[in-house]
């Protein structure tokens, strides 16, 4: 098996020196930094890195497409970005919602992860390659993105901003996180069963080459 996946993974490395490459190089980078950051309770810092790397993840994949930089690399590294950083933000928050039961809801978010790692070693263990992100997957992300910027910069009175006198009038309730972090959490297993046909499908049409 660590053959085929060899195999498989042979090229990634081909014209993977660009520009979206880079980026998500750095997105990668930050999440320790963040984490650093927001552990150390430098809450306005963690939300400016956080704030940068979201920029990255938008701009990465605008320049790939349109300066004609799509690579292998690419293809995989940025949901590679995009998992890590979710997964240090969503442990984050359970750690700092873990007297609130909104944090069993927190762990779906690792739990959906932990399905997409284990679906993609599989399909790389038949020689086949996890599907690009499909319009879900890119909904949820950005949802994501949006919600917990939101719930790290004005959400409640230990946010980034709620020391700013300006920000004080949108500092959000318990109820207004708790709904956003529900909708963020539905979109995300919305997005995991849109890849479901995808994957299947891989399989299925592997299953049918090999028997030919």
């Amino acid at each position: 098996m660590s053959d085929i996946i060899k195999d498989n993974v042979g090229d990634i490395f081909e014209n993977w020196n660009t520009i979206p490459n880079w980026l998500s190089f750095f997105r990668i980078a930050m999440i320790p930094v963040f984490s650093v950051l927001f552990i150390k309770e430098y809450y306005i810092a963690a939300f400016i890195v956080m704030i940068v790397a979201a920029v990255t993840d938008l701009l990465d994949g605008k320049i790939a497409r349109k300066y004609n930089m799509v690579s292998n690399l690419g293809k995989m590294l940025d949901p590679v970005a995009d998992k890590l950083s979710q997964m240090a933000i969503v442990i984050i928050l359970i750690v700092k919602f873990w007297n609130d039961g909104i944090k069993y809801v927190l762990f779906l978010f690792i739990a959906k992860e932990l399905v997409m790692i284990i679906g993609g070693l599989l399909l790389l263990s038949k020689g086949l390659r996890p599907g690009a992100a499909e319009i879900w997957g890119k909904v949820a992300t950005t949802v994501f993105y949006i919600f917990m910027i939101a719930i790290i910069a004005i959400g409640g009175p230990e946010s980034a901003l709620a020391g700013v006198k300006a920000f004080e009038p949108i500092i959000l309730s318990q109820t207004i996180i708790d709904i956003m972090i529900v909708i963020s959490a539905i979109l995300t297993f919305v997005s995991l069963f849109s890849y479901v046909p995808g994957f299947f499908r891989q399989l299925k049409e592997k299953k049918q080459a090999d028997n030919k």
